[in-house]
């Protein structure tokens, strides 16, 4: 039976609404399957949006603050392509004020919060540790080879750190609205991303992978 769904004051009849974020245009191993470049996804995912849109079949939404995350990997964002595929999805945000959430959920983000920022603290020490060991002995260096020799630890330290802190979180509040919208509108939420896919099962919202998603609405055009 199909679900109705007002958006704006416009009434859709959907069998399925759809939460799209930004890496399902970027992330080519994720089976998507739309393309080998971001153009030729975004292209052909806006050909199979008009076609159910043309059905009245499917809703697809963005949050606004994920179509400006989309937009900044583009140096010119008025490209026809950018504008075609924006023209035929919906931009919205949650509502922030009217949504509710179990307060568990931020004992949890705290507690893990927390967490993270010690193992952060804990590798900053470790890899401080490791430069000055490697610059024993070493009296002086010019800039190059300053740089050659803690260039690697530098390198070796962000790695850690963003695996430490970022890694299966949700580190931002496009991240949070994409969720959030998801839970709203009752929809599917479509990331490659751990944390935001992590933090949706916390928050019981539906989910479909990339590639089953691709695979889903190519069938449906085809019927």
């Amino acid at each position: 039976m199909a679900k109705v769904l007002i958006i704006f004051g416009i009434i859709y009849t959907s069998m399925n609404t759809y939460v799209l974020d930004t890496n399902l245009f970027f992330n080519m191993e994720a089976g998507f399957d739309m393309g080998e470049k971001t153009e030729s996804v975004i292209v052909n995912l806006t050909r199979i949006i008009k076609s159910l849109q043309g059905r009245q079949q499917d809703v697809f939404l963005m949050p606004p603050k994920i179509v400006d995350e989309l937009l900044s990997f583009f140096d010119d964002e008025n490209q026809s392509f950018l504008k075609e595929f924006l023209a035929h999805i919906t931009v919205k945000s949650p509502d922030l004020y009217a949504m509710q959430i179990p307060a568990i959920l931020l004992a949890q983000y705290i507690d893990e919060s927390r967490t993270r920022n010690y193992r952060g603290q804990t590798i900053c020490e470790e890899e401080m540790l490791n430069v000055g060991r490697q610059m024993v002995g070493i009296e002086s260096l010019d800039k190059k080879g300053f740089e050659m020799k803690v260039g690697p630890v530098v390198r070796h330290f962000r790695d850690r750190y963003r695996q430490a802190t970022r890694f299966g979180f949700v580190d931002s509040v496009a991240d949070l609205e994409l969720i959030l919208l998801a839970k709203e509108q009752e929809a599917f939420l479509i990331s490659t991303d751990e944390g935001v896919l992590k933090w949706g099962k916390i928050l019981g919202v539906k989910e479909m992978s990339a590639a089953v998603f691709g695979k889903k609405i190519r069938d449906e055009t085809a019927v």
